[in-house]
């Protein structure tokens, strides 16, 4: 179940980010295997597909919680899960904060969150896109000012953000630094918020991404307009004390690899 899963979602995933395909074709050339570290969701909470929601569908895969966060500058939340199989990819799933943001921008949100009319849930939803009607382009931009997140998750629904290369399985880098070069020099953008590689070997966890892709999304209003849709990342981790390999997340790389969908980014 767990494999069709991840076929079915890298199936939609690539078709937001077909940098994604075309960078793990790059590093299978010269890679014995390609490892999928995790894969990070995005949704709305105190609607029908909130985290607390979505949860249960994640341990039905055969995971369990591995971690809480935070992130109070975006109001979000986040939990991480690891499966039985260590084999298989993390999840991340985040969930924004409605009733922190702004009446104005609650308001723009609260009918199609209305929208939202699923009866029974099951592990497609994480790969079905927008459980509600796309929203006009004004719509789009006033929450653009306020949350990124919000804007992003409003047009492009439910769907992996991004999968993730692990490094530490990679035969040709043995660095983080080294795997940003051959995206680089292959002409992909990196995400340069907090530095191109957040973290750092102190805090058992490094991190970077590319910016998202852009493509051409057809607004409520009939506008059209090119937005960031998704993004491919690459970690690599450290070994702790005990001499396992860290599996967490911390919250001061993941509210910089946020980021990756912000096509102001530089401006």
């Amino acid at each position: 179940m767990v494999e069709r899963f991840f076929a079915e979602l890298w199936d939609d995933y690539t078709k937001l980010a077909p940098q994604a395909q075309k960078i793990q074709e790059l590093f299978a050339k010269d890679n014995s295997q390609i490892i999928n570290d995790h894969v990070a969701f995005r949704t709305f909470t105190g609607s029908a597909v909130g985290l607390d929601r979505l949860e249960p569908l994640i341990l039905s895969l055969g995971y369990s919680v591995q971690g809480q966060y935070r992130f109070e500058q975006k109001k979000l939340r986040a939990r991480s899960y690891v499966h039985s199989d260590p084999k298989v990819a993390k999840i991340f799933l985040s969930e924004l904060l409605v009733d922190q943001l702004s009446e104005a921008a609650q308001q723009t949100l609260r009918p199609y969150l209305e929208q939202i009319d699923i009866t029974s849930l099951t592990p497609d939803i994480f790969y079905s896109g927008r459980a509600w009607s796309m929203p006009s382009w004004t719509e789009y931009q006033a929450l653009l000012d306020e949350s990124e997140y919000a804007a992003w998750l409003l047009a492009t629904g439910l769907r992996a953000n991004h999968f993730t290369i692990s490094v530490n399985h990679l035969d040709s880098c043995s660095t983080l630094s080294e795997v940003v070069s051959v995206v680089k020099a292959a002409g992909f953008d990196v995400n340069t918020t907090g530095g191109e590689i957040k973290g750092s070997p102190e805090v058992l966890l490094e991190q970077a991404s590319t910016l998202a892709d852009q493509q051409v999304a057809t607004f409520a209003d009939g506008d059209e307009h090119k937005i960031a849709t998704c993004f491919y990342e690459f970690a690599l981790r450290y070994t702790q004390a005990n001499g396992a390999l860290f599996q967490g997340f911390v919250e001061g790389n993941a509210d910089k690899i946020f980021d990756s969908t912000n096509s102001r980014q530089g401006l």
